[in-house]
Protein backbone atom coordinates (compact mmCIF):
# COMPACT_ATOMS: atom_id res chain seq x y z
CA UNK A 1 0.00 0.00 0.00
CA UNK A 2 1.03 2.95 -0.87
CA UNK A 3 1.37 5.73 1.75
CA UNK A 4 -0.81 8.93 1.55
CA UNK A 5 0.20 12.52 1.27
CA UNK A 6 -0.70 12.56 5.35
CA UNK A 7 2.04 9.81 5.87
CA UNK A 8 4.69 12.26 4.50
CA UNK A 9 6.88 14.22 6.26
CA UNK A 10 7.86 17.33 4.57
CA UNK A 11 10.33 19.55 6.28
CA UNK A 12 9.19 23.26 6.55
CA UNK A 13 11.80 25.89 6.34
CA UNK A 14 12.02 27.47 9.68
CA UNK A 15 10.80 31.36 10.56
CA UNK A 16 13.31 31.28 13.36
CA UNK A 17 15.88 29.64 14.69
CA UNK A 18 13.95 27.92 17.65
CA UNK A 19 16.79 26.50 19.53
CA UNK A 20 18.09 30.21 19.90
CA UNK A 21 14.93 31.84 20.77
CA UNK A 22 13.65 32.44 24.27
CA UNK A 23 10.47 30.68 25.59
CA UNK A 24 7.37 32.43 24.39
CA UNK A 25 8.62 33.04 20.67
CA UNK A 26 5.70 31.36 18.96
CA UNK A 27 3.88 33.87 20.40
CA UNK A 28 5.50 36.75 18.45
CA UNK A 29 4.66 35.11 14.95
CA UNK A 30 1.37 37.36 14.42
CA UNK A 31 3.24 40.08 14.98
CA UNK A 32 6.10 39.62 12.62
CA UNK A 33 4.31 38.36 10.12
CA UNK A 34 2.09 41.88 9.99
CA UNK A 35 5.66 44.27 10.37
CA UNK A 36 6.92 42.20 7.94
CA UNK A 37 3.88 42.50 5.56
CA UNK A 38 4.10 46.14 6.48
CA UNK A 39 7.68 46.77 5.32
CA UNK A 40 6.73 46.39 1.81
CA UNK A 41 4.14 48.81 2.10
CA UNK A 42 4.47 52.03 -0.41
CA UNK A 43 3.67 53.82 2.80
CA UNK A 44 6.40 54.92 4.05
CA UNK A 45 4.92 55.86 7.52
CA UNK A 46 3.77 52.20 7.75
CA UNK A 47 7.30 50.92 6.86
CA UNK A 48 8.95 53.13 9.30
CA UNK A 49 6.59 51.89 11.85
CA UNK A 50 6.92 48.07 11.00
CA UNK A 51 10.49 48.19 10.62
CA UNK A 52 10.83 50.10 14.13
CA UNK A 53 8.12 47.00 15.31
CA UNK A 54 10.35 44.14 13.81
CA UNK A 55 13.58 45.48 15.59
CA UNK A 56 11.72 45.59 18.70
CA UNK A 57 10.73 42.28 18.67
CA UNK A 58 14.81 41.40 17.46
CA UNK A 59 13.15 39.52 14.35
CA UNK A 60 15.80 39.83 11.91
CA UNK A 61 18.59 38.44 14.27
CA UNK A 62 16.29 34.93 14.80
CA UNK A 63 14.50 34.52 11.51
CA UNK A 64 16.71 34.32 8.26
CA UNK A 65 13.73 35.00 6.83
CA UNK A 66 13.14 38.41 8.34
CA UNK A 67 16.75 39.00 7.92
CA UNK A 68 16.28 38.53 3.81
CA UNK A 69 13.43 40.84 4.22
CA UNK A 70 15.51 43.60 5.27
CA UNK A 71 17.92 42.90 3.20
CA UNK A 72 15.85 43.60 0.40
CA UNK A 73 14.83 46.84 1.53
CA UNK A 74 18.20 48.34 1.62
CA UNK A 75 17.42 50.41 -1.66
CA UNK A 76 14.16 51.76 0.02
CA UNK A 77 13.02 54.99 -1.10
CA UNK A 78 12.79 57.02 2.56
CA UNK A 79 16.86 57.20 3.81
CA UNK A 80 15.80 56.93 7.48
CA UNK A 81 13.89 53.49 6.81
CA UNK A 82 17.19 52.98 5.12
CA UNK A 83 19.50 53.93 7.53
CA UNK A 84 18.11 51.87 10.45
CA UNK A 85 17.90 48.65 7.92
CA UNK A 86 21.69 49.24 7.37
CA UNK A 87 22.21 49.49 11.30
CA UNK A 88 20.36 46.23 11.84
CA UNK A 89 21.84 44.35 9.40
CA UNK A 90 25.61 45.40 9.72
CA UNK A 91 25.05 44.24 13.83
CA UNK A 92 24.11 40.79 12.42
CA UNK A 93 27.69 40.24 11.94
CA UNK A 94 28.89 41.21 15.56
CA UNK A 95 27.78 40.09 18.93
CA UNK A 96 24.92 41.72 20.42
CA UNK A 97 24.88 43.40 24.18
CA UNK A 98 24.72 40.00 25.44
CA UNK A 99 27.80 38.77 23.84
CA UNK A 100 25.44 36.37 21.36
CA UNK A 101 25.94 35.95 18.04
CA UNK A 102 23.21 35.65 15.51
CA UNK A 103 22.81 32.12 14.08
CA UNK A 104 24.49 30.86 10.91
CA UNK A 105 21.65 30.48 8.92
CA UNK A 106 20.42 34.14 9.46
CA UNK A 107 23.84 35.14 8.82
CA UNK A 108 24.23 32.57 5.98
CA UNK A 109 21.18 34.04 4.37
CA UNK A 110 22.21 37.46 4.52
CA UNK A 111 25.49 36.59 2.97
CA UNK A 112 23.27 35.06 -0.03
CA UNK A 113 21.28 38.66 -0.31
CA UNK A 114 24.11 40.71 -0.12
CA UNK A 115 26.56 39.02 -2.34
CA UNK A 116 24.28 39.77 -5.42
CA UNK A 117 24.42 43.13 -4.61
CA UNK A 118 24.56 45.54 -7.75
CA UNK A 119 25.47 48.85 -8.55
CA UNK A 120 22.07 50.19 -7.37
CA UNK A 121 22.53 48.44 -3.85
CA UNK A 122 26.32 49.71 -3.79
CA UNK A 123 25.03 53.24 -4.38
CA UNK A 124 22.17 52.77 -1.78
CA UNK A 125 24.58 51.76 1.00
CA UNK A 126 26.74 54.99 -0.17
CA UNK A 127 24.06 57.39 0.13
CA UNK A 128 23.47 56.06 3.92
CA UNK A 129 27.41 56.43 4.21
CA UNK A 130 27.28 59.99 3.62
CA UNK A 131 23.84 61.11 5.57
CA UNK A 132 24.93 58.59 8.54
CA UNK A 133 29.08 58.43 9.13
CA UNK A 134 28.32 56.79 12.09
CA UNK A 135 27.41 53.56 10.37
CA UNK A 136 30.46 53.27 8.92
CA UNK A 137 31.63 50.08 10.63
CA UNK A 138 27.97 48.06 9.31
CA UNK A 139 28.40 49.26 6.19
CA UNK A 140 31.85 47.71 5.46
CA UNK A 141 29.82 44.53 7.07
CA UNK A 142 27.73 44.19 4.23
CA UNK A 143 30.30 45.64 1.28
CA UNK A 144 32.82 42.55 2.54
CA UNK A 145 29.86 39.93 1.79
CA UNK A 146 29.36 41.26 -1.96
CA UNK A 147 32.66 40.16 -4.07
CA UNK A 148 31.42 42.42 -6.60
CA UNK A 149 31.41 45.33 -4.91
CA UNK A 150 34.60 46.67 -5.93
CA UNK A 151 33.77 46.89 -9.56
CA UNK A 152 30.25 48.78 -8.33
CA UNK A 153 32.27 50.70 -6.48
CA UNK A 154 34.45 51.95 -8.91
CA UNK A 155 32.08 52.18 -12.06
CA UNK A 156 29.97 54.78 -9.30
CA UNK A 157 33.27 56.76 -8.78
CA UNK A 158 34.12 57.18 -12.78
CA UNK A 159 30.48 57.88 -13.32
CA UNK A 160 30.62 61.74 -14.04
CA UNK A 161 27.02 62.40 -13.31
CA UNK A 162 26.72 61.15 -9.23
CA UNK A 163 27.00 63.51 -6.70
CA UNK A 164 30.64 63.88 -5.22
CA UNK A 165 29.47 63.08 -1.84
CA UNK A 166 28.87 59.42 -3.01
CA UNK A 167 31.98 59.32 -5.54
CA UNK A 168 33.60 60.63 -2.22
CA UNK A 169 31.81 57.52 -0.26
CA UNK A 170 32.78 55.19 -2.98
CA UNK A 171 37.00 56.57 -2.66
CA UNK A 172 36.50 55.78 1.21
CA UNK A 173 35.06 52.06 1.28
CA UNK A 174 37.55 51.08 -1.94
CA UNK A 175 40.81 52.28 0.29
CA UNK A 176 39.01 51.09 3.44
CA UNK A 177 38.24 47.40 2.57
CA UNK A 178 40.68 47.26 0.00
CA UNK A 179 39.48 46.24 -3.23
CA UNK A 180 42.41 46.08 -5.13
CA UNK A 181 40.06 45.16 -8.26
CA UNK A 182 39.02 48.98 -8.77
CA UNK A 183 43.31 49.89 -8.95
CA UNK A 184 42.84 50.26 -12.98
CA UNK A 185 39.55 52.40 -12.87
CA UNK A 186 40.98 54.45 -10.22
CA UNK A 187 44.18 55.28 -12.00
CA UNK A 188 42.22 56.02 -15.18
CA UNK A 189 40.41 58.64 -12.96
CA UNK A 190 43.52 60.13 -12.13
CA UNK A 191 45.08 60.67 -15.41
CA UNK A 192 41.68 62.33 -16.45
CA UNK A 193 41.50 64.69 -13.24
CA UNK A 194 44.82 65.36 -13.79
CA UNK A 195 44.92 66.56 -17.12
CA UNK A 196 41.82 68.78 -16.51
CA UNK A 197 43.60 70.52 -13.51
CA UNK A 198 46.68 70.97 -16.07
CA UNK A 199 44.38 72.23 -18.47
CA UNK A 200 42.90 75.08 -15.76
CA UNK A 201 46.37 76.09 -15.32
CA UNK A 202 46.92 76.38 -18.62
CA UNK A 203 43.55 78.36 -19.36
CA UNK A 204 42.71 80.19 -16.11
CA UNK A 205 39.91 82.21 -17.79
CA UNK A 206 37.88 78.82 -18.65
CA UNK A 207 34.94 78.78 -16.52
CA UNK A 208 35.08 75.97 -13.77
CA UNK A 209 33.23 72.96 -14.23
CA UNK A 210 30.18 72.01 -11.77
CA UNK A 211 30.44 70.58 -9.89
CA UNK A 212 34.25 70.22 -9.38
CA UNK A 213 35.18 66.75 -9.44
CA UNK A 214 38.97 67.51 -9.34
CA UNK A 215 38.59 67.89 -5.38
CA UNK A 216 38.83 64.09 -5.69
CA UNK A 217 41.85 63.88 -7.00
CA UNK A 218 43.66 64.15 -3.26
CA UNK A 219 41.19 61.37 -1.85
CA UNK A 220 42.03 58.71 -4.87
CA UNK A 221 45.85 59.11 -4.85
CA UNK A 222 45.71 58.25 -0.73
CA UNK A 223 43.48 55.45 -1.32
CA UNK A 224 45.86 54.35 -4.14
CA UNK A 225 48.74 54.62 -2.28
CA UNK A 226 47.29 52.50 0.62
CA UNK A 227 46.15 50.01 -1.80
CA UNK A 228 49.46 49.53 -3.12
CA UNK A 229 50.49 48.83 0.19
CA UNK A 230 48.38 45.26 0.63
Amino acid sequence: MEPSLYDIHIEQPLLFEVSETATGTAELFPAVWSAAEGLTSPEVDLRRASLDRLLELGAPRLSPLVSYLLATRITDPDIGVRGKIVKALGGLFVADSNQQIAPEPVRRHLRAYLSQMRTRQIFSLLEVAAAYPDLESNIIHLLSSSPYAGNHLASILSERKNPLAVRRMAIHFIGKVGYLDAIPAMERLVTRLEARLTGQTTMPFAPPNEPDETSLLQPIQAALAALRLQ
